[in-house]
């Protein structure tokens, strides 16, 4: 982190030269501060599925802190003789990368290819560096698919379907399906069941005895949504009012 010139990173809202001191208070002992600081540091970098300057080594610090003690601990419940854990700072982070791989995505690149002629990743050179760092991050987040917190292991699940589109980590595709099965069969939280039905599938898997009515109707809704996104593509003027970055 020192070594990085966060004064000159491009951000949503300015430059990064804040970030050094949100990005230290993520392994402060006291949860409450851990969570106001994944606001600042996280937030601060993203917007509007978008990829800036100062992403890149904020998900590189993120990476590299997923192993710390700190990350392990979250918020207590009320009820202080349960003393329950909740909301481990490591499931934030992990959703962040999670949430940020999938801004950078092959979908992503072949959509933006369509946009700009097949320059995409020359215009948006950002979202070209992370995913470069794809198999660095990937190594990371890769010890939690086991981790003996559920909420952690599912959140690690979740962002590693996205990394290992990377070309060097396609052959863990068999592990993360194992994982994703395991996730299915006890998970209720809707978007990361879609997350692992949609690996499966697009990884040739069927999927049809693994989804639950819940399963079903979201991904009926979703193509209706998808049909009518298409329908208005084609039969609208429009488009962005500004190029991405937003």
């Amino acid at each position: 982190m020192d070594g990085t010139d966060w004064a000159s990173l491009a951000t949503p809202y300015g430059t990064g030269e804040s970030l050094p001191a949100a990005l230290t208070r993520l392994l402060d002992l006291d949860p409450a501060v851990r969570a106001a600081a994944a606001k600042d540091a996280l937030d601060g970098v993203t917007h509007q599925n978008s990829i800036y300057e100062a992403t890149v080594p904020v998900a590189l610090y993120v990476a590299a802190i997923l192993n710390h003690p700190a990350t392990a601990a979250g918020e207590h419940a009320h009820n202080a003789d349960l003393r329950q854990l909740r909301h481990p700072t490591r499931e934030t982070l992990l959703d962040w990368l999670g949430n940020t791989a999938y801004d950078a995505d092959d979908e992503t690149v072949a959509i933006g290819e369509r946009h700009f002629d097949g320059g995409f990743l020359d215009a948006c050179p950002d979202i070209r560096a992370f995913r470069d760092l794809r198999p660095v991050i990937y190594t990371a987040v890769q010890p939690f698919l086991t981790d003996d917190n559920a909420k952690v292991r599912d959140a690690a699940l979740v962002t590693a379907i996205p990394l290992i589109e990377h070309h060097a980590l396609t052959s863990h595709r068999n592990e993360l399906a194992d994982h994703a099965h395991r996730l299915l069969s006890t998970s209720t939280d809707r978007h990361k069941r879609d997350r692992a039905l949609d690996a499966l599938n697009a990884w040739g898997h069927d999927i049809s005895t693994l989804e639950n009515v819940h399963d079903i109707a979201a991904r009926e809704l979703r193509t209706r949504m998808e049909d009518h996104d298409s329908w208005w593509a084609s039969n609208a003027t429009g488009g962005y009012a500004e190029d991405p970055p937003f």
